[in-house]
């Protein structure tokens, strides 16, 4: 039977993480998170075979709802 890829751990960002994430999201302007959005967008696009981290698609999460809390 084939087993499943098993990734670090590390891959995933802790509660902690993400609450240092969003405090450090809510100092930024407007601008500086839609440029950082689009930089975490760019960074979990599928290129091929290649999937995003889980850690890249948390932060992206994370942008995210700070840009829509600002909606």
């Amino acid at each position: 039977m084939a087993r499943r890829f098993d990734r670090d751990k590390d891959d995933v960002l802790s509660e902690q993480d993400l609450k240092q994430l969003r405090e450090n999201l809510s100092r930024l302007s407007p601008q500086g998170v839609r440029d950082f959005y689009d930089r975490t967008h760019e960074e979990c696009r599928l290129i091929y075979t290649r999937l995003p981290s889980p850690r890249k698609m948390q932060t992206l999460v994370q942008v995210w709802k700070q840009l829509w809390k600002w909606k």
